[in-house]
């Protein structure tokens, strides 16, 4: 159990290393620049790369879960979480100006997939009553009131209304939303870490 979290902490902070690295190497703005468009950058191999060490840290975290006993509805959800960062990475978004493609599409559905369970298993996780319960709620709730802010200018550009990322902190409720969500996944496996925690966990579940 131990080696499973302390990997999967591993490959969360390799990935978000990678993520860092992304941002100080490009001069976007990460205020009205998504992250997607991170892709295109020249150390664009970064962004694929971080999103698979997410992935695959959401998946040793989700093993750890399931050892502990915990609902199989929160091992699901955090691995559709990482199954959807995978997507993300493998699948780029367009070039901006570029009429939406097959890799564009699934790369923003998965993205949406993907800001839309976490904040679920963390409710779940928070109902569970396990060590840093509040705080997962608290971050759980944030997400998902920026997820409504990220969405809304799609449901906008949907009612013929141009609205630009230049004109909304686009990249800034984006990022918001996965530095959420990436709390809640790294206190998801801290709640896990002590011995004495998961005794807790499996006898609450029981």
């Amino acid at each position: 159990m131990k080696g499973l979290l302390v990997s999967g902490f591993a490959a969360i902070g390799a990935g978000s290393g990678a993520m860092l690295s992304l941002h100080a190497g490009s001069d976007l703005d990460p205020f009205h620049s998504v992250i997607s468009e991170y892709v295109w950058q020249s150390a664009g191999w970064l962004l694929p790369a971080s999103l698979t060490l997410f992935a695959a840290g959401a998946a040793l975290i989700a093993e750890a879960v399931r050892r502990a006993g915990m609902s199989r509805w929160i091992v699901a959800l955090l691995l559709a979480w990482g199954a959807s960062m995978f997507l993300i990475g493998a699948f780029p978004t367009d070039r901006p100006g570029v009429p939406l493609s097959l890799s564009g599409g699934i790369h923003r559905y998965a993205a949406f997939a993907a800001f839309l369970v976490m904040p679920v298993a963390g409710m779940l996780l928070a109902r569970a009553r396990i060590r840093y319960a509040g705080a997962m709620r608290l971050l759980s709730g944030l997400a998902l009131g920026a997820l409504v802010l990220v969405v809304i200018p799609y449901v906008v550009r949907m009612f013929g209304i141009p609205l630009s990322n230049d004109d909304i902190p686009a990249g800034l409720t984006q990022r918001f939303v996965v530095v959420t969500e990436l709390a809640v996944l790294a206190l998801a496996g801290l709640a896990l870490l002590k011995p004495s925690a998961r005794r807790a966990v499996s006898a609450v579940m029981a």
